[in-house]
C-alpha cells in the first residue's frame, strides 16, 4: 500500500503562528500513521488573485492562464490523497493568502475537471476570540462545508479554537491533540 499523500494549504502570513502550530501537530500524526506530508506556506510564493476572466472554463485550456505559483499547486493537489486548509481567521474568514488559493482553485473543477472529486478535506482554524460565532469561525465552517459539496470531497474533520497571541495555542493540549488524530485520520483513510 502507497502512503497517502496529504496537501497542507498554510494561509498564514506567519511561520509561527497558531494555524501553523496545529498544522504541525496534524503534521506528525499524519506522518506517525505513514503519510506523506507537504505544507505550502502561501505567504509570499507569488500567487495572483483570479482575474474572472473565465478563460478556465472555454474548453480551450486545462487550468488557469495565470503563469504564476498557483500552477505548481494545481498539481500538488491533483496528486494528494487529503487536503488540509489551515488558516488564521482575519475578518470572519480565511486569511487573503488561502482565500486567493482557494478562488484559484476554480480553475480546475466544473464539469469534465472533477480534479478532487473523492478527495479528503481537513480544516484548521485559529482565531482570536472566545466564541467561534462573533470571531467569524462558524461562517468559515459554513464555507468550507459548501465548497466541500461543490468540489464532491468529504471533510473529514476541523479544529478550531482560540488564541491571542502568535503560538499560544501550543498550550492548548485538546485542540493540539484533535489536530495530531486529524492529521492520523487523513494518512489513514
Amino acid at each position: 500500500m502507497t502512503a497517502r499523500k496529504v496537501l497542507v494549504l498554510l494561509g498564514s502570513p506567519r511561520r509561527k503562528g497558531n494555524s501553523a502550530v496545529l498544522a504541525q501537530h496534524l503534521r506528525q500524526g499524519a506522518e506517525e500513521a505513514g503519510g506523506r506530508v507537504e505544507t505550502l506556506y502561501l505567504q509570499g510564493m507569488g500567487i495572483e488573485p483570479c482575474t474572472g476572466c473565465g478563460e478556465c472554463h472555454t474548453g480551450n485550456i486545462s487550468g488557469c492562464v495565470i503563469d504564476d505559483s498557483m500552477q505548481d499547486i494545481y498539481d500538488k493537489l491533483k496528486g494528494s490523497d487529503a487536503i488540509v486548509f489551515a488558516s488564521p481567521i482575519y475578518w470572519f474568514s480565511v486569511s487573503a493568502q488561502l482565500k486567493t488559493v482557494i478562488d484559484r482553485i476554480y480553475a480546475i473543477v466544473g464539469e469534465e475537471k472533477e480534479i478532487l472529486k473523492g478527495k479528503q478535506i481537513g480544516i484548521l482554524l485559529t482565531y482570536a476570540d472566545s466564541d467561534p460565532f462573533v470571531s467569524g469561525a462558524i461562517n468559515t465552517l459554513r464555507m468550507f462545508q459548501d465548497i466541500a459539496d461543490y468540489l464532491g470531497t468529504t471533510i473529514s474533520g476541523s479544529v478550531y479554537g482560540s488564541a491571542f497571541e502568535a503560538g499560544e495555542i501550543e498550550n492548548n493540549r485538546e485542540l493540539t491533540r484533535q489536530a495530531y488524530e486529524l492529521g492520523q485520520k487523513l494518512a489513514r483513510e
